[in-house]
């Protein structure tokens, strides 16, 4: 039986998680993973989710690894958050590569840049300080100026330059639509410049940044091959400056399923950084963990391990022992164990790791990065077993939530809800339901009854409700998830689908007609074949059972091809397993 546990923050509420708990086998199963254990050959599968509570705008962050005078600087920054996969959304910066740059700039060149830095910095300090109106009203302001320059003739590095500062202001309100708009103006003025224009390199880089961030990899690839061309012309194909670019571009590289080349980018990128900077330096945080993170995710974790453990030595060596950084490069290192299946040695990792921030009072208890190492220690510790260890972690993030934001805060939520579904799994629904309501009650007070993420933990309820034999209270939880579902995201969602196949489950125990659920179980297997595929295991789970009520309807023809459909695909997985 799968169990769902959920990370804080929210996500929008256009991404729901599965609340469907396996109802006699006839759940979905299915959401939107945001980091999920799972051991080789294990059988139980815990994942963490994230719950839909309140909308947030969406951040982030350009990391621009080299800028001319600052690398070290950089690395230090960000290094910590880096290494084990978190950012912070709000730390936006924009590099600086002429200083260094063979062509010396003018004193013009340089009082230009620090006017745009200046700008840059001041909106920084507005949406830091609360005041994202005023940073907008600037901005804008800025926006309105330099077109009016362009509009007027003026296409020059100066017009560039001046919209990459107002595109990175925007990158860090979140206004992304606006964002894409001013890319589409600099992109025009950028290909009509020269490369050895002071300040072009610096303005192509957070554009490929900013292009990768909406997704426009085709762009984002372009502009990082051309200030790749640019700086290997200027500094020599071993210089420090094309570790940003070639940072952006092995990631890109990565998302789009090109993981080969990818690999091959990131070790290069490491290359440079060994000859000019040495095996041990901090700078190889980055690179290292990109690399280590695709090896992950492509099923090679067992090369991941020791890029990891070299990130684990550099800061060792950098820190000592008893430094928070060492701690998160622990932390790393527990994933990366993980993934390869020993769990036992994770787990006394993730513990090592804790202890080791907590103590160097590296960051607060409630910093959502600690929220985010106990839960997965919660998690894993539920996969191995050891549930009643993995809810004292999660009463501790509850008790955390309720100490620094208060009892009923929106926070607690994901807490409350994890809890219920560990005592879900010990099979404890009388505690499970209280901490559903609870769950709910807060949810009520910030959100419309209508919410689509409301339907998350109520749907948990409903099969909370169904264990306790309560049928005709789960029923009625359901058909209100339905109707909420339904609005939020129409009658052929995977959402709908989920609660729609928890529904076949309630009333089948009530009861109901049998072409009735016949017909359901028809919606729910269109759904599934839309949104999994034709041959999924959803879609061979739910075919079991149409072919059960084509037989008790005594549908014979309708349950020949579907039987031998089925038959087809039991054979398929039956040879998977073999494997």
């Amino acid at each position: 039986m799968a169990v769902s546990l959920l990370h804080h923050p929210s996500l929008s509420n256009q991404r729901i998680s599965e609340a469907c708990v396996d109802l006699n086998s006839m759940s979905l199963q299915r959401g939107i993973t945001c980091f999920s254990i799972c051991l080789p050959k294990q059988k139980c599968r815990i994942k963490l989710y994230m719950i839909p509570s309140t909308p947030l705008a969406r951040h982030w962050m350009l990391k621009t690894f080299a800028s001319a005078g600052s690398l070290n600087a950089e690395v230090e920054r960000k290094e910590n958050h880096v290494s084990s996969g978190f950012s912070t959304s709000n730390d936006f910066h924009r590099s600086k590569t002429v200083d260094d740059s063979s062509n010396k700039p003018s004193d013009d060149v340089n009082d230009f840049e620090r006017q745009l830095q200046e700008l840059f910095d001041e909106v920084k300090m507005m949406i830091k300080m609360g005041n994202k109106n005023d940073a907008m009203d600037l901005l804008q302001a800025n926006y309105e100026f330099v077109k009016e320059q362009i509009n007027s003739g003026s296409r020059g590095i100066e017009e560039a330059a001046t919209l990459d500062i107002i595109a990175l202001g925007y990158m860090a309100i979140g206004d992304l639509k606006v964002v894409g708009s001013i890319l589409n103006k600099l992109d025009e003025i950028v290909e009509s410049l020269k490369d050895d224009e002071p300040l072009l390199d610096s303005v192509l880089i957070h554009m490929g940044s900013m292009y990768s961030a909406l997704g426009k990899f085709e762009k984002s690839m372009h502009v990082y091959q051309r200030v790749i061309a640019i700086l290997e012309r200027i500094h020599g194909k071993g210089s420090t400056f094309l570790v940003s670019p070639l940072l952006g571009m092995a990631k890109i590289l990565g998302s789009i399923g090109k993981a080969t080349e990818a690999i091959e980018v990131y070790q290069r990128a490491i290359s440079v950084l060994e000859s000019s900077r040495g095996a041990e330096s901090k700078d190889l945080v980055v690179p290292l963990s990109g690399l280590g993170n695709l090896l992950i995710k492509e099923g090679k974790a067992t090369d991941a391990e020791s890029l990891f453990n070299r990130i684990l030595s550099i800061y060792k060596e950098s820190y000592g022992e008893y430094d928070g950084r060492f701690g998160m490069a622990l932390c790393s290192v527990a994933h990366v164990k993980c993934a390869t299946g020993n769990a036992e040695e994770a787990i006394k990792l993730y513990r090592k790791a804790l202890q080791v921030i907590k103590d160097a009072d590296y960051m607060a208890l409630d910093d959502s990065v600690m929220e985010k190492m106990r839960i997965d220690l919660a998690e894993l510790l539920h996969v191995v077993g050891r549930g009643k260890e993995g809810r004292e972690l999660l009463e501790e993030c509850l008790l955390i939530t309720e100490k620094y934001k208060g009892k009923d805060h929106p926070s607690s939520v994901t807490h409350l809800i994890n809890l219920a579904t560990s005592y879900s799994q010990s099979k404890n629904y009388i505690e499970a339901e209280r901490l559903l309501r609870t769950s709910l009650e807060i949810m009520m007070k910030s959100l419309k009854p209508d919410d689509s993420s409301i339907s998350f933990p109520m749907l948990h309820l409903a099969v909370t409700l169904y264990r306790l034999n309560r049928d005709e209270e789960a029923e009625q939880v359901t058909l209100e998830v339905l109707r909420i579902r339904e609005k939020a995201f129409g009658k052929d969602s995977l959402p709908f689908g989920e609660a729609l196949d928890c529904l076949v489950s309630i009333q089948t125990r009530l009861g109901k007609p049998e072409a009735e659920l016949l017909e359901l179980l028809k919606q729910v297997l269109k759904i599934q074949e839309k949104e999994f595929g034709y041959e999924s295991e959803e879609v061979l789970r739910t075919l079991k059972k149409i072919v059960f009520y084509l037989d008790k309807t005594g549908r014979k023809d309708e349950k020949f091809s579907m039987q031998k459909r089925l038959s087809v695909l039991r054979m398929k997985y039956k040879q998977m397993m073999q494997y």
